[in-house]
């Protein structure tokens, strides 16, 4: 028996990224995974390594934009599987790199939506089920720049500021529960939102998600007994000089 075996594990941002690495993981793992992403195509290579993995996933093409839709997913989970298990929130946006005093509200909204509202609407229709689990794990990816603020990055360090509050939170709210929920803080990645943000960085410069992937993982499994914590990945030793 594999550690997750016959556990249903949901995946936001599953079609790329660190949410596309850790799905073959948990595959491994024996878990059937529930994949979220706005693209099918890339859901589609994400499911391929599923299956590369011996595992099974069911693909969910959602924009987390769309408020009612996301809202609709604990109870069509519920019709499909019964309960969900683990949740794992990866998608996120950058948004521009500009001045606070400059920043459009528009797209301001957009990258709040996106990162912060929607966790909210995540929680709110699948709580009953995380709740009911055995041992329900719920992980959300915060970033550094929320608890050390930096010129320009305003926007984005406010959402993942509002989405650490929200979720200790919630912690605290499901403490006396089976429930365990916790924040990820991968540090820098080899990503498309890290490029964004470093346009001239060397595409090697940083570790690949699948590289990170495997810190996470131990926060899924029934045996984790950490809760309401900001997780930080641990960087590699820098190698001895000669």
């Amino acid at each position: 028996m594999t550690a997750l075996a016959d556990r249903v594990i949901l995946i936001s941002g599953a079609s790329r990224g660190l949410g596309a690495a850790l799905a073959p993981l948990l595959a491994r793992e024996g878990a059937h995974l529930v994949l979220l992403g706005r693209t099918q195509g890339g859901l589609e290579e994400t499911d391929d390594r599923v299956r590369e993995a011996g595992g099974e996933a069911t693909l969910l093409p959602l924009d987390l934009a769309e408020g009612d839709a996301v809202m609709r997913l604990g109870p069509s989970i519920y019709r499909r599987f019964g309960r969900l298990d683990g949740l794992v929130s990866c998608a996120a946006m950058l948004g521009q790199l500009t001045p606070v005093a400059h920043a459009d509200p528009g797209w301001f909204r957009e990258l709040l939506t996106i990162n912060l509202l929607a966790a909210q609407r995540l929680l709110h229709t699948l709580d009953p089920l995380l709740r009911a689990a055995p041992a329900g794990r719920a992980v959300f990816v915060t970033d550094g720049v929320a608890r050390a603020p930096r010129a320009y990055w305003g926007a984005y360090a406010a959402s993942k500021a509002g989405l650490e509050a929200l979720v200790k939170s919630y912690a605290a709210e499901v403490r006396k529960t089976a429930l365990r929920v916790n924040l990820f803080d991968p540090g820098p990645m080899a990503t498309r939102l890290r490029a964004e943000a470093f346009p001239g960085e060397a595409k090697d410069a940083q570790p690949s998600p699948a590289q990170v992937a495997p810190e996470l993982l131990p926060l899924l499994l029934p045996s984790c007994r950490r809760h309401g914590e900001i997780l930080c990945r641990q960087p590699a030793p820098a190698a001895p000089r000669a």
